[in-house]
């Protein structure tokens, strides 16, 4: 005679296969843990894209960074499957536990990747690859904890009720699915917006805690020894009084990490919607900075030799009409505007936010010579690359490329192949493109790489460069490089009746750099693309 199995005793996890005690019928069980299981999905993927945003915003090159933090995340999600086996057993009290330490690691990753990146940022030495340490570390974590969700999701929705495993993960991965559209979605239309990226971490974790606590302690808690069930209440409200302490924290937070970013003498600090600027000085005497989502733009006293630099030779011929690609600050304009003959300056800039900046900043007007008041200065808000598309042929004299470093994901398109190919079809006969190609000193492929797709575009370059005051500023790059083309070679040389003839700028100067900067240059590039880009 067989003997019947001995009840478990009170507390202890059920035997593989064993239904759960539930408190509901099982019908609604398993409409809760699909709840659990597309709210937990949601939170993941918002972790996983304020990583993303995060790291592209404070290190640049998106794609590098999203390709880190995916690679890395779905790796770790392997791993956190396979380790989440020897959880089976303990399914609820383990999901709870997981749910806790994701939330905790999740919601606070954008803070503590932010304050490494501000307060050791220019350490250098070993520190100087602290943050992307720290991003591989947090999507490993997270992705680890991701993973093990699933086998322990799935241990439980069968407790719920017995289906076929063919059933039961359709179920699973249709929750999960529609969960992570609905967090991919609110990440960038709601929670970012609204709430910015710490805040909206912060928040997520809150709600990934309050999810899986509500799910074990409140469906599963009969499967839940009572000992862990204190241990996990406490540890829960721990970690959320830990976020919550947080949030109200965080504006102070933000306001001391962006001191120890750009300095105590920070004067404007807003998000446009598109970038953040940030004006440092400008008052008392002191020179004003600008940066555009933590890098700088503007610098001090070294500001009025890079815009000669860009805009004087190209300056020197026919130029009625001028286009300015970038250059929201009005600082190019500014240069253009020195000489005479100038009927009309158009300024494409895609950030409204720094055009009202440029004319309403008492310093920065000031600085910009309140170039927006100007008659012949008028705006398009709009991006430069499909302006250019619809812009009528031969309809300048002279375009201004002021854009960002090629290394920035958003402006590889504005130093491609085909963005140079429009800026020739604008130019009329006789006209000049000038660009901004970034540090030479540092960077000497990506400037290379400019001027061979500029030339690749079919016109003809001459490469300069000018070198800041390096010691001034620790953000400030070395050197500035630059590319005038035209459809005939032109000649670098200076309009005796521009701004620079009052300026350290001189054509003796400029021949000995553009000197200079031909011994960099790197053999065999190939030109810069939209399907390939090669910065």
């Amino acid at each position: 005679m067989i003997e019947p199995h001995a009840p478990a005793p009170p507390g202890a996890p059920p035997s593989r296969g064993s239904p759960a005690r539930l408190p509901v019928r099982p019908d609604t069980g398993r409409f809760l843990v699909l709840t659990c299981v597309f709210v937990c999905a949601a939170c993941g993927l918002v972790y996983e894209l304020e990583l993303v945003a995060l790291a592209s915003y404070l290190m640049g090159d998106s794609v590098t960074q999203a390709s880190v933090v995916l690679s890395v995340m779905v790796f770790a999600m392997g791993l956190g499957s396979l380790a989440a086996k020897r959880l089976r057993r303990f399914a609820a009290a383990g999901f709870g536990a997981l749910e806790i330490g994701l939330a905790l690691i999740g919601g606070s990753s954008a803070m503590a990747l932010y304050a490494v990146f501000a307060w050791t940022g220019d350490w250098g030495g070993l520190w100087a690859d602290g943050p992307r340490v720290l991003l591989v570390a947090f999507s490993l974590a997270i992705g680890l904890l991701i993973g093990a969700e699933v086998p322990l999701l799935m241990e439980l929705i069968q407790r719920v009720r017995r289906q076929d495993a063919g059933g039961a993960v359709a179920d699973l991965f249709a929750a999960d699915y529609v969960g992570a559209l609905v967090g991919g979605l609110a990440f960038p239309f709601l929670l970012l917006p609204f709430f910015g990226q710490l805040t909206s971490s912060l928040l997520t974790g809150a709600v990934n805690v309050i999810a899986g606590g509500a799910l074990v302690l409140g469906l599963f808690r009969r499967d839940v020894s009572r000992r862990a069930r204190w241990l996990l209440l406490i540890a829960g409200l721990t970690v959320l009084g830990i976020l919550g302490s947080a949030a109200v924290l965080v504006d102070d937070f933000e306001r001391s990490a962006r001191q120890a970013l750009y300095g105590a003498d920070v004067r404007v600090a807003v998000r446009t919607g598109v970038q953040e600027v940030v004006l440092t000085g400008g008052t008392g005497g002191r020179p004003l900075d600008l940066y555009l989502d933590g890098r700088l733009r503007v610098a001090g006293q070294d500001e009025r030799l890079y815009h000669q630099a860009l805009v004087q030779p190209a300056m020197t011929g026919r130029h009625t009409r001028v286009l300015v690609l970038g250059g929201g600050d009005g600082l190019a304009a500014r240069e253009v505007l020195t000489h005479p003959g100038v009927h009309r300056v158009d300024v494409v800039e895609r950030d409204p936010g720094l055009v009202r900046l440029a004319r309403t900043d008492p310093a920065l007007s000031r600085l910009n010579a309140h170039a927006y008041d100007d008659p012949r200065v008028r705006v398009a808000l709009a991006d430069s690359f499909h302006w250019l598309r619809e812009a009528p042929a031969a309809s300048y004299d002279v375009v201004i490329a002021d854009l960002p470093d090629p290394g920035i994901t958003d402006s590889t398109k504005l130093y491609s192949q085909e963005f140079y190919g429009l800026a020739r079809r604008a130019l009329a006969p006789g006209g000049r493109l000038v660009v901004h190609g970034g540090p030479v000193a540092t960077r000497a492929r990506a400037f290379w790489t400019v001027e061979t797709t500029v030339r690749a575009a079919g016109l003809r370059t001459v490469p300069y460069r000018v070198t800041g005051d390096a010691g001034r500023a620790v953000h400030a790059p070395r050197d500035w490089g630059f590319v005038l083309a035209a459809a005939a070679r032109p000649a670098l040389r200076l309009d005796s009746h521009g701004g620079a003839a009052s300026g350290a700028l001189t054509e003796e100067g400029l021949a000995a750099d553009a000197r200079a900067v031909e011994r960099t240059r790197v053999a065999g590039l190939r030109a810069s693309t939209l399907v390939h880009p090669r910065y």
